[in-house]
């Protein structure tokens, strides 16, 4: 059984895999460029994602592009749950409905308004099948993909989630940067946003998300920047400014630092998949 390992390097590859994970609360937000399904058999996970705090039920699928920062911050109950890791490209390919795919890749936790009963065998049989060393993937991603296309097709123009009130001050903190952070920001004006002083922000944030705000800040701008690669044909100056960036060498810098390649070699990479799904 898998649990999230904080010191794994951000937006190391998954791959596709169906796995059991175990629920815990996460020291760190997770990042990697695939789309992840969950589907808990047993009570709750809560996700800071995208500036919204969203709490996923058992038996019901959910959905999100685990590029954008997510954090599992709170859970109910103690039975492992099950995880599936689509690469981005593959999710793209596939033909989902317009509407559904612009929610994931705007940052929306994408959750099923009722449960499907089949769904608990075919992720116990998706898991089976792909811990096999000598695993044949073939008939569990065509499986994950006709799922994915009867979830997009049913799936409402609202987002089907419980969003709670109870932030604390940490949660509120990394909203409003999740909220904001195409705008010039600095630790001040983000502490001064929210009415504390921005040493005791500084300090707050890093001992609750392990991490500093700017690196945070830093990590959203690359998210919407890869957004925009991926489903855009804007410059790479636009993308850079779009994004929040203030210069096109900081852009270049922080993207390569962050994913390992230009923004140019990713635009590439996924301009295939995108083309395939612009003619559907």
């Amino acid at each position: 059984m898998k649990k999230f390992d904080r010191t794994r390097p951000e937006f190391s590859p998954y791959g596709f895999t169906c796995e059991l994970w175990k629920p815990a609360r996460m020291p760190r937000p997770d990042r990697h460029n695939e789309v992840e399904i969950n589907l808990l058999t047993f009570g709750s996970l809560s996700y800071l994602l995208g500036g919204r705090r969203t709490t996923v039920e058992a038996d019901r699928l959910a959905v999100f592009w685990a590029a954008i920062p997510h954090q599992i911050v709170e859970f109910e109950g103690d039975s492992p749950y099950f995880v599936v890791t689509l690469p981005l490209s593959d999710f793209l390919s596939i033909g989902l409905e317009q509407n559904f795919v612009s929610r994931v890749m705007h940052g929306e936790l994408v959750i099923d308004s009722k449960s499907d009963e089949t769904d608990r065998l075919k992720f116990k049989q998706w898991e089976r099948e792909l811990r096999k060393s000598n695993r044949d993937e073939r008939a569990a991603r065509l499986e994950v993909e006709a799922r994915m296309l009867r979830f997009s097709r049913v799936s409402p123009k609202r987002a089907a989630t419980k969003h709670s009130p109870q932030l604390s001050r940490a949660d509120h903190l990394a909203c409003y940067i999740a909220k904001n952070y195409q705008q010039p920001l600095t630790s001040t004006s983000i502490a001064e946003a929210n009415g504390v002083h921005p040493n005791y922000a500084m300090n707050l944030f890093r001992k609750t998300f392990g991490t500093t705000m700017n690196h945070f800040i830093t990590e959203h701008r690359i998210s919407h920047a890869q957004r925009l690669l991926a489903t855009g044909e804007e410059t790479i100056l636009d993308v850079a400014f779009a994004a929040g960036f203030q210069s096109l060498s900081r852009f270049n810098e922080a993207f390569k630092s962050a994913c390992g390649c230009s923004p140019r070699d990713y635009r590439n990479a996924h301009r295939i998949a995108h083309s395939q799904l612009s003619v559907r």
